[in-house]
């Protein structure tokens, strides 16, 4: 039962899902439970993608074309950053701001805790979803059933790669503010071998859907961005913050949505 409660509490934190009344009551509350809940953070990635690949799969078979694809692309991220609250786009933004607005560490860091998103943070936010956007129209034209896949399994594994930097990074957040607070000590090995269970079946549901090559190389160069956002993290801040792995989830997403989409 704790697992479920573990669950319940990842998806309170990492959602704008109720868990409210009585249920939270029964589900509870302590740091080290919601440390524990970020093994389920890939069972998180179940629910949005499953949601987003829905309403994509919904609009797209109303809407024909390009244009339409666009339309499905754009209402299925609406109702991932509906469901999450934009959490990771916040976390890519503050990061681009932080990074980009000064070469100094305490400054950066600084700049990432102030809630106003500056040019920095804008400029990553549109590119990054222009992005999405173009590449989910781009996997629309494989079929509905390719892009549904695709989304599901990047929400998944995307959300995998930021607790290896849990695991291998120090955390540098104000651990007295930050929405990172209960990640600031690196999650166990038990922890991340049930995040890698979550994450086994979204392997082989792409594999159902695109070819074993796109697939494996969707996995590659993931772990790669993943890396380099880690040597990033540590050569800029000597760590990781809250902020950090949101901004690794939507790169790590995005590399996903571009190798399936690649045709040679």
């Amino acid at each position: 039962m704790n697992g479920v409660r573990h669950f319940l509490l990842a998806l309170q934190f990492f959602t704008r899902v109720p868990v409210t009344g009585p249920l939270a009551a029964w589900v509870g509350f302590s740091p080290q439970m919601l440390r524990a809940s970020a093994a389920h953070l890939p069972g998180i990635g179940w629910l949005v993608g499953g949601v987003a690949a829905a309403v994509f799969v919904g609009v797209g078979m109303g809407l024909s074309g390009t244009a339409g694809a666009l339309v499905a692309a754009v209402l299925s991220t609406v109702a991932t950053v509906m469901l999450t609250g934009a959490f990771h786009e916040d976390g890519l933004a503050d990061v681009a701001d932080g990074l980009g607005g000064s070469a100094n560490r305490d400054r950066a860091l600084e700049i990432m805790k102030d809630s106003r998103i500056g040019a920095f943070g804008t400029v990553a936010l549109v590119l990054a979803l222009g992005l999405k956007f173009a590449l989910l129209a781009t996997l629309a034209g494989h079929g509905l059933a390719a892009v549904a896949v695709a989304i599901v399994g990047a929400h998944v594994l995307s959300r995998l790669a930021p607790l290896f930097l849990i695991r291998w990074l120090p955390y540098v957040g104000d651990s007295g503010a930050s929405k990172a607070k209960p990640l600031a000590d690196a999650i166990s090995r038990g922890a991340l071998a049930m995040a890698v269970v979550w994450s086994i079946p979204a392997v082989a549901l792409l594999l159902y859907a695109h070819d074993p090559v796109h697939v494996a190389a969707a996995l590659v160069v993931a772990a790669l961005a993943a890396g380099w956002m880690a040597r990033l993290f540590m050569r800029r801040l000597q760590g990781f913050t809250g902020d950090g792995l949101g901004a690794t989830q939507q790169v790590c997403e995005l590399a996903i949505y571009l190798v399936l989409a690649w045709r040679a």
